[in-house]
């Protein structure tokens, strides 16, 4: 009831305008104009813009969860980048240590073999010794045995001979010698 006293006033209004004929002063068709457009300028507040403004935040808060999904996303995409750059310096740091305990094992093995094959050289050198002192021994004897014949032999030549001719005695001692010579030669070469 409102707008037809409204729309009353402006037919009257307009009524009166016609008989002054006045540019500057509105007609009454452009008040109505503009009652209309008032009219529905409320009704367009009334339920659009409600409306609008409903979709609106909805969408804003899409977008606004979509920002906090995406700053959620960056630090959990930063705590597992700091994860990972972590685990690799500790794979790092381990695969560095087993390195190290590689290179002092195979050290230490190295040491262990070397020392065993010292102690191997040793002990094959001290065998040889051994060996040799035995053979040393042995020709020893049996060089002492034959010196002793030999030297039972040269005075039963000598007493033989009785010291008759020193050319011979020279002789026989000569012959002795090269006899010894000979004996040491034939016992060093077996």
């Amino acid at each position: 009831m409102a707008l037809v006293s409204i729309a009353h006033a402006a037919l009257m209004a307009a009524e009166e305008t016609k008989k002054t004929n006045n540019f500057l002063v509105p007609n009454a068709t452009f008040i109505v104009e503009f009652i209309a457009f008032l009219i529905i300028l409320g009704i367009a507040g009334k339920l659009l813009v409600p409306l609008l403004t409903e979709k609106l935040g909805a969408r804003q808060a899409i977008i606004d969860q979509q920002m906090a999904d995406a700053e959620e996303t960056a630090k959990q995409l930063g705590e597992a980048k700091a994860a990972y750059e972590k685990a690799l310096n500790e794979a790092r740091a381990e695969a560095s240590q087993i390195r190290e305990n590689a290179r002092a094992e195979a050290q230490r093995a190295l040491e262990e073999l070397r020392a065993a094959a010292q102690e191997e050289s040793a002990r094959i050198v001290a065998r040889g010794e051994e060996q040799l002192d035995r053979q040393r021994a042995s020709i020893v004897r049996e060089l002492r045995a034959e010196i002793g014949t030999l030297a039972v032999e040269l005075s039963e030549k000598i007493v033989a001979q009785r010291l008759a001719d020193d050319a011979a005695v020279s002789a026989t001692v000569d012959a002795f010698i090269a006899g010894l010579d000979s004996a040491a030669n034939a016992g060093s070469q077996s």
